[in-house]
């Protein structure tokens, strides 16, 4: 008799969802995100904070909990401005559902991720006493080889209806062909749905200081089985933008993020550069 499989978050999740418990933990307040139910969910043991992912990656850290805002700023707008559908594309551990029930009990949210990623955080919401609404829906996907587009719509997604789609850590572990295809897709949404998505410069447009923690971070991905495939200048995303068809099209780089959450912090915490935002709309 095989043992049954143990189902288990990627691991990316899980370092994600730690950083922002770490931000709230040991990060001078204000603090930019409020959010330990990752954490919870996790239950990591007591050493954790020494991991060397968490003792000596605090600018990534500080990136992470700025691009979480940041999405969380956008569909806050979105949801006040009538929109009724959220998507997170590679959901993660994101709680935006559990920690804002006030706006998020009026909108569908749709959590696509890996099939084990969510599995395990669906059980560990319900242990942890979280209800599991009827809105909020959890899709698994494997990114490269179905379509997420398809397993939304079998989700009772309304493709008449405007939306906001999130995207945030995915494209860097997905071919140049899968994100176009992503992007592609995204222009079948309602006209006037909102669309938010991450991508990553290459090495060398990166700050000095930033380059020996991305240069680890790539060897780290490699030998983890997830390596990173996929890097984009700014003016490739905004070509690839406009080829597809999308419009407003805008790009928010990591000085923006700065400037936006990190004024005046007395922990001179700052964000690593490397991360940059499309927002666009569709026509």
């Amino acid at each position: 008799m095989g043992r049954d499989k143990v189902i288990k978050p990627d691991n990316t999740a899980v370092r994600t969802a730690l950083w922002r418990a770490l931000h709230v933990q040991t990060d001078a307040k204000p603090h930019i995100l409020e959010d330990e139910i990752g954490f919870k969910l996790i239950a990591p043991d007591d050493d954790w904070q020494e991991r060397p992912d968490m003792k000596y990656t605090k600018r990534l850290r500080a990136s992470i909990v700025a691009r979480s805002r940041f999405i969380e700023d956008i569909a806050k707008e979105q949801i006040e401005k009538g929109v009724k559908q959220y998507v997170l594309l590679g959901a993660g551990l994101d709680s935006f559902a559990q920690r804002n029930t006030a706006i998020s009990s009026y909108v569908d949210i749709y959590e696509i991720d890996q099939h084990d990623t969510l599995t395990w955080k669906e059980e560990k919401l319900i242990e942890n006493g979280y209800k599991i609404l009827g809105n909020l829906h959890f899709v698994p996907v494997d990114f490269e080889i179905s379509s997420w587009w398809d397993e939304l719509l079998n989700k009772g997604f309304n493709v008449e209806q405007r939306a906001f789609v999130s995207c945030i850590g995915v494209t860097l572990y997905l071919t140049k062909e899968a994100i176009t295809d992503t992007l592609k897709k995204m222009t079948l949404l309602a006209p006037g749905s909102t669309i938010a998505m991450a991508f990553y410069l290459p090495l060398e447009l990166l700050d000095e200081e930033d380059k020996p923690l991305m240069e680890m971070s790539i060897k780290g991905a490699a030998a983890s089985g997830t390596p990173f495939v996929s890097f984009f200048s700014v003016e490739e995303i905004i070509k690839l933008a406009e080829k597809v068809g999308l419009k407003e099209i805008q790009t928010i780089s990591t000085k923006d993020m700065t400037e936006k959450y990190f004024k005046n912090r007395t922990d001179n915490l700052l964000p690593a550069s490397g991360e940059f935002f499309l927002v666009a709309k569709t026509l």
